[in-house]
């Protein structure tokens, strides 16, 4: 776990400190001052590679000009051994510090010694998490928000284990409550008009309309034809719910593997139910005085909770009275729970179960949910607030030729997750889906998704990396094979773009570390263009073959390290990395 970035920066505090010691040790500056400085890469490269403020941060304390401070310092900067060849002083006192052959080598070495796992760190480590996403809804086909979701989820957990992180994926199955009798309802209007008649049997408004529920109804009829017409309402609903979910959710697992999605657990939530965890975690509520009855019903008195919370997080009273904090029911008056009911239980399920940290994926629409999913966890004294986080993801708009394309020309429906895998390739689908910050919405173009050209993000990246594999076979086939960072002389790779080019590599390492701070892993496809484009870029300005031995030795170690490094971000994205185009 080489992280050559950060391995710069805690050397520039280093040297920097060892020189001020130095100093005061001479008399030149005072002793024992604590200094919180910080260490930054400059944008602009002529301000050197790492500055670092501690001049600036000292001056007062040490009662020196920071630019006078900054001069001392710099005089007794010892750099031999370090990765480090010169400092300089900039602006009212920075030191900015440039690299050496040194640091170049070693994150040739790094990528070499650590090969897929390059990039991993251990910030995570002993961290157990849980990430649910996607938990469509087993009453109809997958749509966009669950593609994008699929995606963001599956890569985020990638992430997460990269980082140290113990890390599960789940998918939460509401095979219970108000939407599965819905879809009953429907799947029953829907068979009994294949047996009376459409225009006999009403189909309820509030009813499921889609081609697949007519579909459904015509399977069920096939394998039980007009049996179940004379039957209770119960029985008949029991018969149809279960027919449905036993082709959905199968239906649904294969989608989610075709997209490349493998999940550690399918929860159902009438496992909840069926235990009696839904009625115990409403009894403890109860227990901790956090529910009342009214109208025969049990309410949970939410906007207690959330008004707590929100002051507790440091907002004004008269903000959180302005706002209309209500109560919700766990147990309507017929005795069944609801369904937020359910998914405080479930909530409380995966804590039993020994994670840290919570992570759900959801779409914009239940941002109002947030708040309260988080309050009832932490009148259950789970601290909800700091141990369940949610990912909100924007909206998707697929467009072709600048046009909004809402029906699918196959099928003539709502484009569902299945007509997206049908037309575009799974691994222009996950990038796709994955380039923009969750928190953004996003334009999915169907036209560009399947071109072959550069303007295609997943194809550019792909045959930068093809190209190198090429490349590798042309030069074996001339005799000269990857050699090791020990046995080339890195001393010739210190033209600019060379260096821009390992300085990208390093920066893998960073990318990661941000996209798993930040819940965002679409730091990663923009970091695998950046990569690319300086890839193509030193592959038009530094030629390999027909060079000096040593030279070719040395770029083609360089173009290699470069191919491992996409080889290895596009796996965890959950794309091929293909050696031919």
């Amino acid at each position: 776990m080489i992280h050559m970035i950060q391995n710069a920066k805690n050397q520039v505090l280093a040297l920097t400190k060892e020189a001020y010691a130095r100093a005061a040790a001479e008399g030149l500056l005072p002793e024992g001052v604590e200094v919180n400085a910080g260490v930054e890469i400059p944008k602009d490269s002529s301000n050197g590679d790492y500055t670092t403020t501690f001049a600036l941060a000292a001056a007062k304390a040490m009662k020196k000009n920071p630019r006078e401070l900054a001069g001392i310092l710099a005089e007794k900067m010892e750099l031999t051994g370090s990765y480090f060849t010169s400092v300089e002083i900039a602006g009212p006192g920075f030191l900015n510090f440039r690299l050496g052959e040194k640091w170049f080598a070693d994150v040739l070495q790094a990528v070499e010694t650590e090969g897929a796992e390059y990039g991993s760190g251990d910030m995570l480590k002993g961290k157990k998490i849980m990430v649910e996403f996607v938990s469509a809804n087993p009453t109809g086909p997958m749509h966009m928000g669950n593609a994008r979701g699929g995606v963001l989820g599956d890569t985020l957990a990638a992430v997460l284990g990269r980082c140290g992180a113990e890390v599960e994926r789940e998918f939460y199955v509401n095979d219970a409550g108000n939407q599965i009798e819905k879809f009953a309802n429907s799947l029953e209007a829907r068979y009994l008009q294949i047996i009376h008649g459409e225009e006999n049997v009403e189909f309820p408004e509030d009813g499921y309309h889609g081609d697949d529920i007519r579909e459904l109804a015509k399977g069920f009829y096939e394998k039980h034809g007009a049996a179940y017409a004379d039957k209770s309402v119960e029985e008949r609903h029991a018969a149809l719910a279960e027919f449905g979910l036993a082709h959905n959710i199968p239906k649904m697992k294969s989608d989610l593997e075709r997209y490349g999605i493998h999940y550690d657990r399918w929860f159902f939530e009438s496992e909840l139910h069926n235990s009696g965890y839904v009625a115990e975690t409403v009894e403890e509520l109860s227990r901790r005085g956090h529910t009342y009855e009214k109208d025969g019903a049990l309410w949970l008195k939410t906007a207690d909770i959330m008004r707590e919370a929100l002051l507790k997080a440091g907002k004004k009273q008269a903000d959180v009275d302005k706002l209309d904090l209500k109560d919700d029911v766990l147990r309507r008056a017929n005795g069944f729970y609801t369904y937020f009911a359910a998914d405080i239980a479930y909530h409380r399920n995966k804590y039993d179960r020994g994670f840290d940290q919570c992570i759900n994926v959801w779409g914009a629409d239940h941002h109002g949910h947030v708040a309260r999913m988080k309050g009832s966890l932490d009148a259950l004294g789970l601290n909800g607030s700091e141990r369940l986080d949610i990912v909100l993801m924007q909206l998707v708009k697929l467009v072709r030729d600048g046009e909004l394309v809402r029906m699918s020309k196959r099928t003539g429906k709502a484009i569902s997750l299945t007509d997206l895998l049908d037309e575009i390739p799974v691994d222009a689908c996950r990038y796709f889906f994955n380039m923009t910050k969750p928190d953004s919405q996003m334009e999915f173009d169907l036209g560009l998704a399947v071109r072959e050209d550069s303007e295609n993000p997943v194809y550019y990246v792909q045959y930068a990396h093809a190209r190198i594999c090429s490349l590798l076979n042309m030069m074996q086939e001339e005799g000269l094979s990857v050699k090791t960072v020990s046995e080339i002389d890195t001393s010739l790779l210190m033209g600019d773009v060379e260096k821009a080019l390992i300085k990208q590599l390093a920066n893998y390492c960073e990318e990661l570390k941000i996209a798993a701070r930040d819940y965002d892993p679409s730091h990663v496809n923009r970091y695998l263009v950046d990569l690319a484009s300086a890839f193509h870029k030193f592959y038009n300005n530094c030629r390999i073959k027909g060079e000096d031995a040593a030279v070719a030795a040395a770029r083609l170690k360089l173009a290699d390290s470069v191919r491992s490094v996409l080889r290895n971000g596009m796996e965890l994205i959950g794309c091929s990395a293909p050696e031919r185009m």
